[in-house]
């Protein structure tokens, strides 16, 4: 009954009581008239026994057989009596008529009466009349006075009880029939009831359902009195007072959706500058950072004096921190800029365990720290390159905020899945922190933010690579517990292995090659041309696409190779000059583009030329090994 509503609760407690009563009353009423009908019926049955017995006391008296025949014919013309049967004292029949059954023939002195197949059988003793005897001769010639408290004989009714159960039944149909109008009363009258209850409660609650979907306009009318009418009055004030918190909400909302748009666009053109300014200072700043590698470079390969040499590998080292640092600034803006592209293959993970290992083991030693590498037999499916740079980012955090204990790399099967994971047991990393930590240049442990402690992206590139792939990252970590961090990948099943032999890569020698560089910066131009010319190579240095073209003709060479910035002063960029170099010495022509822009537009344009891309500040070794491979095999190279 919880569930039901207010017009059903009033029609159960009209109806029900009005029910209960009816069908009491009714089945008293006829249950009474059905005794009484019964009863009446067996008496008539009785009285007409009687009546025949005493008509027949003669004929019992005298045995005349004809006289009680006549009477049994006759008695079957009453109604309801389907036989009739006389017998003397013995038990010996002396009339019957209509239906005679083995019941009529019993033995004086049995049951008066008995119902036997919807039928009743009624006996009555036939008695002689007691005679007045006032002489002694009237008493010798009438000896058999003395028998009248003795039974003659027995008159025996087969009295049909047809019409009493039809008469039952049609009681039975006639309490029903009143029981259903009785009922029938009762349901109106409860829906009347229950209308007039819940009538004014359901317009209410239909009202109330349309002020909270918005029409706060909607007001109940004043219907009914009392507890209704107070009812529909605070309904209708609590509308009332909606309408106007919307309408005051409502322009608050605009107002600060104004302010917002306008807040936004100004953080878009503050976002802008931003971008441009990050972009033009990361240009800048790779200009001299790519002309000092180079000079570093060539000034390593000569000889020095041992204190000289120990300048120049502490320069080395302060370089190529800098040169990390804007790697990592490098990757973030790839990512960002939706340029690369994950090569999904099917490869052992023992193989990247081992390199790993080979990484960092000794960065554990000098710490003075267990590293733990499970080997593992599963294989993967992934960007093999992809999933090394996720760990190997995972590794040098644990390494580097592990002050004591063990960092571990285990990979563990669940299902059709691996999981990967990677446990320390430093300082661990507090609840609320632990979705700050991936965003850039986030430190927990570095507010005073020291180089050597890293520019905080490491854990912004493990999330942005692992977007990429689709694997999932988790971490579990406790502050002053250690932290565990976990990369789920599909499993695979073990591919057959091609036999390749890897052999470290040998740049080769350059000597004699002819190559073109073209660079507006003049101090990159010049540690360009100085590295190159280091290698043995003839090289025709120019600041434009023009001046190189003239260059090149009054020295009539052709070049082996084109090596070319991207931003140039001119009309011309790196790509253009690249393609216009090409259209004159062929299309085959080796070319790298060199940039300091970290924007994704360069990125894009790069990959759309199918021209390789370096940027600033460009490793030698790196450099060396492009040209070679490009010159070697130009036509392996998008």
């Amino acid at each position: 009954m919880k569930n039901w509503g207010i017009g059903a609760r009033v029609m159960l407690v009209a109806l029900l009581p009005a029910c209960v009563l009816a069908i009491l009353m009714l089945g008293y009423f006829t249950s009474a008239r059905l005794s009484e009908i019964e009863q009446v019926h067996i008496e008539r049955g009785r009285a007409f026994a009687r009546q025949l017995a005493v008509a027949s006391e003669f004929g019992v008296f005298s045995a005349n057989r004809e006289i009680l025949q006549l009477l049994t014919n006759a008695a079957l013309q009453e109604a309801d009596v389907r036989g009739v049967t006389i017998t003397d004292r013995q038990g010996n029949l002396l009339a019957a008529s209509g239906e005679v059954s083995a019941a009529h023939l019993d033995k004086p002195g049995s049951a008066d009466l008995l119902e036997i197949d919807n039928r009743l059988l009624i006996g009555e003793p036939v008695r002689a009349s007691r005679l007045v005897v006032n002489d002694e001769l009237s008493e010798i010639l009438a000896p058999e006075t003395r028998m009248a408290d003795k039974d003659l004989g027995r008159v025996t009714i087969d009295f049909s009880l047809e019409r009493l159960a039809e008469r039952r039944t049609e009681l039975l149909s006639n309490g029903i029939l009143g029981l259903v109008v009785v009922l029938a009363g009762a349901i109106l009258l409860a829906r009347k009831m229950s209308h007039s209850v819940s009538g004014p409660i359901r317009e209410v609650a239909d009202a109330v359902t349309r002020i909270g979907h918005g029409e706060f306009s909607e007001r109940v009318q004043n219907t009914g009195g009392g507890s209704l009418q107070a009812l529909a009055d605070g309904v209708n004030e609590m509308a009332s007072r909606l309408e106007a918190a919307y309408h005051t909400m409502e322009q608050r909302v605009t107002q600060a959706t104004a302010e917002l748009r306008t807040r936004k666009e100004d953080a878009e053109r503050a976002n802008l500058a931003k971008s441009r300014f990050l972009a033009a200072a990361s240009h800048d700043l790779r200009q001299p950072m790519h002309a000092l590698v180079l000079f570093i470079s060539e000034l390593s390969s000569r000889n020095h004096p041992p204190e000289t040499r120990r300048l120049v590998r502490q320069i080395a080292a302060s370089a190529e921190a800098m040169e990390n640092l804007l790697d990592s600034l490098l990757d973030i803006s790839k990512l960002d800029a939706g340029v690369l592209q994950p090569e999904i293959r099917p490869f052992a993970v023992q193989g990247v365990f081992d390199r790993l290992a080979a990484d960092f083991r000794p960065v554990a030693d000098d710490r003075g720290l267990r590293l733990r590498i499970r080997p593992t037999t599963a294989w993967a499916l992934s960007d093999p390159t992809l999933l090394e740079r996720i760990l190997l980012n995972l590794l040098s955090n644990a390494l580097r905020y592990t002050a004591r204990g063990t960092v571990m790399l285990a990979c563990r099967r669940s299902g059709d899945h691996l999981r990967i994971e990677v446990r320390d047991s430093g300082m661990g990393i507090p609840r609320d922190a632990q979705e700050i930590i991936f965003q850039e240049f986030v430190q927990l442990d570095n507010p005073e933010r020291a180089r050597h402690k890293g520019l905080g992206l490491g854990l912004a590139i493990v999330r942005r690579l692992t977007e990429l792939l689709g694997h999932p990252l988790s971490l579990r970590s406790a502050h002053g517990r250690g932290s565990m961090f976990t990369v789920e990948l599909p499993r695979s099943e073990p591919q057959e292995e091609r036999a390749t032999e890897e052999s470290p890569r040998i740049p080769g020698s350059l000597a004699g090659l002819t190559i073109a560089a073209v660079d507006d910066d003049q101090l990159a131009l010049s540690s360009l041309n100085s590295l190159l010319s280091s290698w043995g190579c003839n090289v025709v240095a120019a600041e434009s696409l023009e001046r190189l073209q003239m260059d090149l003709a009054l020295d009539s060479v052709t070049p082996r190779a084109l090596v070319s910035d991207f931003r140039l002063r001119g009309s011309y960029n790196g790509i253009e000059v690249i393609h216009a170099m090409r259209r004159r010495f062929g299309e085959d022509l080796p070319a790298i583009l060199i940039t300091g822009d970290t924007g994704a537009a360069t990125l894009q344009l790069a990959q759309a030329h199918k021209i390789a891309l370096l940027h600033k500040p460009v490793r030698p070794a790196k450099l060396r090994a492009l040209l070679q491979r490009q010159i070697n095999a130009p036509e392996d190279v998008e």
